[in-house]
């Protein structure tokens, strides 16, 4: 099960109901952010988020609303005594962190580990694995070098006993381990494929844009994706700002043929989103607005 909260979703400037930008997603015993703007360590104390258990940060772009919490964060860590290591990607991830780094006289007890992320080019890249999922980046238009990413778990094999009875007399027991690890097994002298007797289940996919105009690129990795998190700044796209609005974002998903939207990243010119989101249902009636504290749990 994939669980996220979001701790931020509002654009810019905090406002007293929405923090900038910053998702936290939990995986079994993995814990992540996707950004972290300005409080976002005050956010995850509010809603009871462990940010001792965070190892990695994918940072989108380095705008400062989408990694200004990242100081206070790493203070923080480094006061509560953590050992472990801090692995914080990005777009020019070495140089930016190089910087914060040298902001202060302070000395960090564990290792902080910068991971410079692709942002050119129109391919999706692979930036972290692990055994059960991947986070993939992929290029997308913004004012500055910027990325999206993609959350994907691995697709399952489960084997249909009941076929594989038919099939070739196999019942549950250790050759069925073997077939699951393997794929291809001989089985009384019979080869027997996972393919022949699985039931493949596809992994859950997630997008986050982060910050972007409408563009070719995110075609790439929103494919029939379980949830798409689109920033929707303002109503429709402004060229001259390189953002996306509530009608480019629906207009993706429905493309894309997700499964879930979730608008983010308001500006706070917009006291009511309600339109944004009632404008965004106008092409994809599944569209929602995302809350500072909301919790969602993503499962087969």
């Amino acid at each position: 099960m994939l669980e996220i909260v979001f701790l931020g979703t509002g654009s810019g400037i905090p406002s007293k109901r929405r923090n900038p930008a910053s998702i936290w997603l939990r995986y079994e015993d993995e814990s992540m952010l996707w950004d972290c703007g300005e409080g976002t360590q005050r956010q995850m104390m509010m809603y009871k988020v462990s940010f001792m258990k965070v190892n990695h940060i994918f940072i989108t772009h380095w705008h400062a609303d989408h990694w200004a919490g990242l100081i206070g964060l790493m203070q923080t860590m480094n006061l509560e005594s953590r050992k472990d290591n801090l692995y914080i990607y990005g777009p020019e991830a070495e140089r930016f962190v190089g910087d914060i780094l040298d902001l202060d006289y302070w000395g960090p007890r564990f290792k902080i580990i910068p991971k410079n992320v692709p942002f050119e080019g129109d391919e999706p890249n692979i930036v972290y694995v692990s055994k059960k999922f991947e986070i993939n980046s992929i290029p997308v238009n913004h004012t500055v070098p910027a990325v999206a990413y993609l959350f994907r778990e691995k697709d399952t094999w489960n084997v249909d006993i009941k076929k594989a009875e038919e099939l070739y007399g196999l019942t549950q027991g250790p050759a069925v381990g073997r077939l699951k690890k393997y794929r291809v097994i001989r089985f009384r002298g019979q080869k027997v494929s996972l393919e022949d007797v699985g039931i493949l289940t596809p992994g859950i996919k997630v997008v986050y844009t982060g910050d972007t105009r409408s563009c070719k690129n995110l075609e790439k990795i929103c494919n029939e994706a379980n949830l798409l998190i689109h920033d929707a700044t303002f109503m429709d796209e402004k060229e001259n700002r390189m953002h996306s609005g509530a009608k480019e974002a629906a207009k993706l998903a429905n493309k894309c043929k997700v499964k879930e939207l979730m608008l983010t990243h308001f500006s706070r010119r917009y006291q009511d989103v309600k339109p944004l989101r009632d404008e965004a249902k106008k092409t994809f009636p599944k569209a929602k607005i995302a809350e500072d504290g909301m919790r969602l749990a993503l499962k087969h």
